[in-house]
């Protein structure tokens, strides 16, 4: 399959993955703990299992590394060049708390590059999905259409923050200096999404993320012409780290 192949799948089982989480929600649902005290409930478990059952279906040789299996052990140890990396809810914490910012992120890396995801916000009923160098995409109820990230605004930078980091201090070092018009504290890959719309201007994280929660929203931003860069000297953020963990970046839009 091509990437425009890989791509369509990938936004398909995202937008899946939603409507069974959807499900979930609906239902009711009960909360348990992972190793690390982190939260999982049953719509992380469906989600899992129809984006990695749909993607080994379709393509078989690219392995995939979702966030459950590597909880239970059973994710590929060396997934190669070439892999998916797939967070079926990110924002447990928020879906748990009955709030609407969590997402599900299907993402391609290749070489250590995250080159094409799909993101899908259930609650709203929006999805995202993008190509690096080939563009980004959005579609909810007023139908699809192209994103692109924006320039910062004379009037001052929307800045996105996690909602469970919001009183963090580094948050007010890093923005001093700058001109900001609001900050906006939600979670999951949304934020990215924001920037990558131009509905926002920065997302500066500064606590852990693993790959999994990054990649395709990661590959959405830069398709749609904005940038990560690392905090700690600017590089980009690259994938197949040792124990999947990020450091801390910031999501940029358009430069000037």
């Amino acid at each position: 399959m091509d990437e425009d192949a890989l791509l369509a799948l990938a936004t398909r089982l995202a937008e899946e993955a939603g409507a069974a989480i959807n499900a979930v929600r609906a239902a009711g649902f009960a909360v348990e703990r992972k190793s690390d005290r982190s939260p999982v409930t049953e719509a992380d478990r469906i989600a899992e299992a129809l984006i990695v059952e749909g993607l080994r279906t379709v393509v078989p040789e690219i392995p995939v590394i979702a966030e459950e299996e590597i909880e239970a052990g059973t994710a590929p140890v060396d997934p190669g060049r070439c892999f998916w990396l797939v967070d079926p809810l990110d924002g447990t914490r928020e879906f748990a708390a009955g709030r609407d910012n969590f997402a599900v992120n299907i993402g391609l890396v290749a070489d250590g590059r995250a080159v094409l995801g799909a993101v899908a916000l259930p609650a709203t009923g929006e999805v995202f999905w993008g190509r690096v160098g080939h563009g980004a995409w959005k579609r909810d109820a007023a139908g699809t259409r192209a994103i692109a990230a924006r320039a910062a605004p004379a009037e001052g930078l929307t800045v996105m923050g996690s909602h469970h980091y919001q009183d963090d201090p580094r948050m007010g070092r890093f923005l001093d200096g700058r001109r900001v018009a609001r900050i906006v504290n939600i979670g999951s890959a949304e934020k990215f999404c924001r920037v990558a719309e131009g509905s926002a201007d920065l997302y500066p994280r500064f606590g852990r993320t693993m790959e999994w929660d990054t990649a395709a929203p990661h590959a959405v931003l830069e398709a749609a012409g904005g940038r990560i860069r690392l905090l700690d000297g600017g590089g980009p953020l690259a994938y197949r780290k040792p124990r999947w963990e990020n450091p801390g970046f910031v999501c940029e839009g358009r430069p000037a």
